[in-house]
């Protein structure tokens, strides 16, 4: 009698967990440079990067250059005119310093300016795989490029084309589908 009261309460309360989530993974660093607007916000970001990486450099060089100065001229200085020199060089060091953790310090211009640029981009994303995990009826979805290290992938649940074909990237001639 137990093993059929058993029996019974298993098929009804059990076969509720029985129903298994489906899940797929996506290649989002693949998704990402397939998009021209991507390319476009990386470019301006390199092209600032490059030029803020100029100006610090250039600051660097006028306070080395004003070291390079001050110990050329430094037996015809009075111990005062020294002094004056010396902090004006530490000066200008403290605002080399100050400038290059505003442009690349934590927070700071540069950050700024890629989340501006690339956040769109990336919501995008986001928002075309949302839309295909619902369509798919998938309940997780990995992401192959990131942090999540995937010893082994199977192709049949890569979703990233899902994902291009939801953004308008995907190739017209691709008729195989998972």
């Amino acid at each position: 009698m137990r093993f059929y009261l058993l029996t019974f309460f298993f098929l009804i309360f059990g076969l509720n967990f029985v129903h298994a989530q489906r899940f797929g993974y996506i290649d989002t660093d693949f998704i990402l440079n397939k998009m021209p607007e991507y390319k476009k916000a990386q470019d301006e970001i390199n092209r600032l990067s490059e030029l803020w990486t100029k100006e610090i450099q250039t600051m660097a060089k006028n306070v080395e250059a004003m070291y390079s100065t001050l110990q050329a001229e430094q037996v015809l200085l009075t111990e005062e005119m020294r002094k004056e020199r010396m902090e004006l060089i530490k000066k200008k060091e403290s605002e080399l310093k100050e400038y290059q953790n505003k442009v690349f310090g934590f927070d700071g211009l540069f950050f700024l300016k890629k989340q501006e640029l690339i956040k769109p981009v990336q919501d995008k994303v986001w928002d075309a795989v949302e839309k295909m995990a619902k369509q798919n009826n998938l309940a997780i979805v990995f992401d192959k490029a990131g942090e999540l290290v995937m010893i082994y992938t199977d192709p049949r649940f890569d979703y990233t084309d899902f994902v291009l074909d939801e953004l308008g990237l995907g190739d017209p001639n691709d008729k195989i589908k998972n």
